[in-house]
C-alpha cells in the first residue's frame, strides 16, 4: 500500500523523506533556525550548490586528469548539497515552524532551475563525445517535464505523486555515483564511458516516470 502523499501546514504535498527523522537532521535545521537563517534562503542556496556544480561540470574538459577528478569530486560534493539544502528548507518551513506565504515559490522553483544546472552541466562535461551536451539538455528537460506532470495533477484537483523511478531523488543519486566512477575513470586512465550512460538512464527512467504519473493521474480524475 502506497504512502500517502505528506503535506505542510498550509496544504501543500511533501515528499515523504525518511531523513527528516534522522537525529542530525533535526538537530542541523534546528541549530539553523536558531541561528536565524529562514527556508527561503536555503532553498536559494540550494541553486547555488546547483550552479557550482555546473561550474565544476563544465571546466573538465579543459583540466588534466588530476584536476577533472577534482572537479568531479568538487560537482559530486555540489549536488549533495543542493539536496541538503532541499531536505533543510522544509524542516526549517514545517518542523521548525518557519513557512512563509512565499514558501511554496521557493521550494519548487529553485529545485527546477538547479535541474536544469546540474544535469546540464554534467552533459558539457562530456561535450567531447557525441550526443553528450544533448543527453545533459535531454536529461534536463525530461526532469522539468516529471515536474510539470506532478503539477499538473495538483492542478486537476488530485494528488501530486513524487513516484519514480526517476524522481530528483533518484536522478540526483545516480548523477552523484556516475561523478564519482567518472573522477575514477579519469583517475585510472580509463576511457569516460560512465556520465554518458547515467544520463542515458536519467533520461529513460523520467520517460518512465512522467508514463507512470500521467497515468496514475488519468486514472485518479477518472474515478473521482
Amino acid at each position: 500500500m502506497p504512502i500517502p502523499d505528506a503535506k505542510t501546514s498550509s496544504g501543500t504535498p511533501r515528499r515523504i523523506l525518511a531523513t527528516r527523522e534522522a537525529g542530525w537532521a533535526r538537530r542541523l535545521a534546528r541549530g539553523l533556525g536558531r541561528a536565524g537563517v529562514r527556508p527561503n534562503a536555503v532553498s536559494v542556496a540550494g541553486v547555488v550548490f546547483a550552479l557550482v556544480a555546473c561550474g565544476a561540470f563544465c571546466l573538465v574538459p579543459n583540466l588534466g586528469p588530476a584536476a577533472r577528478a577534482g572537479a568531479l569530486l568538487t560537482a559530486a560534493a555540489a549536488i549533495q548539497l543542493r539536496l541538503l539544502c532541499n531536505l533543510l528548507d522544509g524542516m526549517l518551513a514545517v518542523e521548525e515552524g518557519f513557512e512563509t506565504s512565499t514558501g511554496d515559490i521557493y521550494n519548487d522553483l529553485p529545485d527546477r532551475v538547479a535541474d536544469v544546472f546540474i544535469l546540464a552541466g554534467a552533459g558539457y562535461s562530456i561535450r567531447f563525445l557525441a550526443a553528450g551536451t544533448m543527453l545533459g539538455w535531454a536529461a534536463a528537460v525530461a526532469a522539468l517535464f516529471t515536474a510539470y506532470v506532478r503539477l499538473l495533477g495538483g492542478s486537476l484537483g488530485v494528488p501530486q505523486h513524487f513516484i519514480g523511478p526517476m524522481a530528483k531523488q533518484h536522478r540526483m543519486f545516480t548523477l552523484t555515483i556516475a561523478t564519482l566512477l567518472a573522477g575514477g575513470e579519469t583517475t585510472l586512465g580509463m576511457p569516460p564511458r560512465v556520465m554518458r550512460l547515467a544520463l542515458g538512464v536519467i533520461v529513460a527512467g523520467s520517460i518512465v516516470t512522467c508514463c507512470r504519473r500521467t497515468l496514475r493521474i488519468a486514472r485518479e480524475v477518472d474515478t473521482r
